[in-house]
């Protein structure tokens, strides 16, 4: 009997981020290490940059542990991971003291540095997958028990601000 085995896990992780950055990154300078990483499941949080705080020179990229599921398509994740290097790259969580804006999302820095980098197709098939199947992916996954995920097309609206932003 063939059990097919998960191919999701860290190794995979940290092969899709060092692809992404060869890729579309190289030309931003390292101020220190960047390690990738699973997060906790998250229904609103893509993803998130920090510096760690046990080693300042070094900044964590985390992406939603449902990301692990094979039904959440392989770009989706790397466009998430996209988005993080985007803010590393303006100065972000990089342990730079240089930030390119004020705020990490000011004006549609983020999008806007998509295009530059060639990536505007991803970004809007990452829009696309989540507006069409985000919501329903994530209300099958909590139980009866728990307050429905998006009870309302407001809810639903709001949620997808949230993600897009």
């Amino acid at each position: 009997m063939n059990q097919t085995v998960n191919q999701r896990d860290q190794e995979w992780l940290e092969d899709i981020f060092q692809s992404t950055w060869n890729e579309h990154f190289s030309d931003v300078k390292r101020v220190n290490h960047i390690r990738v990483e699973f997060g906790r499941r998250a229904k609103r949080r893509l993803g998130s940059i920090s510096v760690d705080r046990n080693n300042p020179g070094q900044s964590i990229v985390r992406v939603n542990g449902w990301f692990r599921d094979e039904e959440v398509p392989e770009f989706l994740i790397r466009s998430v991971i996209v988005h993080e290097l985007c803010h590393y790259a303006h100065g972000f969580n990089s342990g730079s003291k240089d930030r390119k804006h004020q705020y990490p999302h000011a004006g549609g820095v983020v999008r806007r540095e998509f295009a530059e980098r060639g990536l505007e197709n991803l970004y809007e098939q990452q829009q696309q997958w989540l507006h069409k199947n985000w919501p329903s992916f994530i209300s099958k996954r909590y139980t009866a028990h728990r307050k429905p995920v998006l009870s309302t097309r407001r809810k639903r609206s709001k949620l997808l601000r949230m993600l897009i932003s």
